[in-house]
């Protein structure tokens, strides 16, 4: 099996103080890198300890380092290779779901749905898949996204809700977390379609726990549902992640592909600067072709330029309007999937 060549861990102030005592007066030479307390490389190995505390082990012998150095005499605690006997509900069949855009004004809200079983499991280690926000590098999270679509087949289901259907669908839904929830949802029950046997579905927790439970159809209600904090240490979560942000990232460079311009990710400065010029060029309503509109950039932005929501129309104008609780009334689920591109 291939060794894995990169791990990241959250030391405690005891374990950092552990770990710098080892990186001074072991064989390992010392390293000049950026925010971090110490680092220093050793036999095919480099390891960093940053300011926040966290530690990234990398190199091809890794793997090697975290199970003889870093596990026994830092965590003082054994994983690598343990996984299915600490964790052996992770290996059984269930699904994960996952989104990502969420906080990126531009582009698409997107969720995944993957599933996983031992041999699943044991294949997406050999690639180490983990959580796509620990994967730094857009063209690392293309490419293992399309690796495991390829790998997974037809096991894993998209929900992809594009500038225009998201803004349609807050508009109606006022509320993030039931976008959320419907899309889960929906992920979920596509998935079903697929792998009709899957017994469990793991996300992450957000909002009210019983939000995506009452978004279910049919399918779904016979599925276990586990919503947790830090869902994405489920290798299933984790392979939804990456597929997610795959897609959006792909969906991100078709809309600059379609309107000639970069668009920045998050909802930073540069953001609103690439939404001022674009705002500029072709008119306001342009934001909601390209952009979550209920993001507080949307108003920095028409500030910026003079103008305000009521030159994007009533549809723009009413996806800034306060939340209000008549909204949180279920409404159909196969009326929502016309609203969904």
């Amino acid at each position: 099996m291939q060794q894995r060549t990169s791990f990241t861990y959250k030391l405690t102030p005891a374990q950092q103080k552990e770990l710098i005592d080892i990186l001074q007066y072991g064989n390992y030479q010392p390293l000049s890198i950026p925010y971090t307390i110490t680092a220093a490389s050793g036999d095919d190995v480099t390891v960093a300890l940053y300011k926040s505390g966290k530690c990234l082990v990398q190199g091809r012998k890794a793997e090697d380092f975290v199970t003889f150095v870093l596990e026994p005499l830092v965590l003082k605690h054994a994983e690598i290779g343990y996984e299915d006997v600490l964790h052996p509900e992770g290996a059984r069949p269930h699904m994960g779901v996952d989104e990502s855009g969420k906080g990126d004004y531009f582009g698409p809200l997107v969720v995944a749905a993957a599933y996983v079983d031992e041999f699943l499991v044991k294949k997406m280690r050999e690639m180490n898949v983990r959580d796509s926000k620990r994967i730094t590098s857009d063209d690392v999270a293309l490419d293992m996204g399309k690796k495991l679509r390829r790998m997974l087949g037809k096991k894993f289901a998209v929900v992809r809700i594009g500038p225009e259907a998201y803004n349609r669908l807050y508009a109606k839904m006022r509320n993030v977390n039931s976008i959320l929830a419907w899309a889960h949802a929906r992920a979920i029950e596509n998935l079903l379609q697929v792998c009709p046997a899957c017994p469990r579905a793991i996300s992450d927790q957000f909002g009210n726990a019983s939000q995506v439970k009452k978004a279910l159809m049919k399918l779904g209600r016979q599925i276990e549902l586990e919503q947790r904090h830090k869902a994405e240490s489920d290798m299933a979560v984790a392979a939804a992640s990456v597929i997610a942000r795959d897609i959006f990232l792909r969906a991100l460079k078709d809309l600059e592909n379609e309107y000639g311009t970069k668009f920045p990710k998050g909802a930073s400065s540069a953001v609103r600067e690439a939404a001022t010029r674009l705002a500029k060029a072709k008119g306001p309503a342009i934001l909601l072709k390209v952009a979550k509109c209920h993001f507080s950039t949307t108003d920095e932005v028409l500030r910026t330029i003079g103008s305000d929501r009521s030159a994007l129309g009533p549809e723009g104008q009413a996806v800034s309007k306060p939340v209000s609780d008549h909204f949180r009334r279920r409404r159909p689920a196969e009326s929502m999937a016309a609203e969904a591109e």
